[in-house]
């Protein structure tokens, strides 16, 4: 699957090559610049089983830069920034298909290369008693709790280095 092209981030501070779990990789442009998250409003996603995006708000369109068109069919992995430990979305997938619900601090890349912070909460979408895909709810975190986030993460991505 090829992800749409992210825009050279003009204050882009470094590039990372990503591959996913899927075999797609890109090389994403990627600077410092955090976007605050939306004051009073929820980002929401659904996915299907596979984590291809199959709905999204209005709220998720305007803070990832991507249009609504670009993201429906697009991976969910679309986002992942590469500060992101794999360990992270290992648990959040591993807790997915047992049936459970997820939360989670986020760090998401926008589609300029700057990036956001999230609290996630996914959960199975039951139909007829069957995971037919996955609800994800953003809010947003605070400051406290983004610093101890990046400080797990950095400590998770030097172990999965080693």
């Amino acid at each position: 699957m090829t992800l749409p092209a992210m825009q050279a981030a003009a204050d882009a501070t470094r590039q990372a090559q990503q591959t996913f779990h899927d075999g797609s990789s890109r090389q994403a442009s990627v600077s410092e610049r955090e976007n605050p998250y939306p004051e009073g409003r929820l980002i929401i996603s659904r996915t299907d089983l596979n984590g291809i995006l199959t709905h999204v708000n209005e709220a998720f369109v305007e803070i990832s830069g991507y249009t609504e068109a670009e993201l429906i069919g697009q991976p969910h992995h679309i986002l992942r920034h590469p500060d992101m430990p794999k360990a992270a979305y290992q648990d959040l997938w591993a807790t997915l298909q047992a049936g459970k619900k997820w939360h989670g601090y986020v760090k998401n890349l926008c589609k300029d290369g700057s990036h956001y912070w999230v609290y996630a909460t996914a959960v199975p979408n039951v139909r007829g008693g069957q995971v037919v895909g996955y609800t994800s709810v953003r809010r947003k975190p605070s400051r406290k709790a983004i610093a101890q986030a990046e400080a797990q993460y950095r400590d998770l991505r030097a172990a999965e280095g080693a």
